[in-house]
């Protein structure tokens, strides 16, 4: 699963420290999410979807081997 957690903290100019404890995760949490080794729940993708302010799909999107 892709995502554009990077681009969207940096348009917020907001640390990845920052929205961790907005969103009550730890940093290596965002930093995994990020980097793609951690798909996070459906709960941890709305909380982000709602501090961004973006529909979920606009922050994560399925890769073509994803849906196998």
């Amino acid at each position: 699963m892709k995502n554009n957690l990077k681009v969207l903290r940096a348009v917020a100019s907001i640390s990845q420290g920052d929205l961790a404890d907005r969103i009550q995760v730890s940093r290596q949490t965002i930093n995994a999410i990020e980097t793609g080794k951690y798909v996070p729940s459906t709960v941890l993708a709305l909380k982000l979807a709602r501090f961004f302010e973006k529909p979920v799909e606009e922050i994560f999107q399925l890769e073509p081997d994803d849906d196998q």
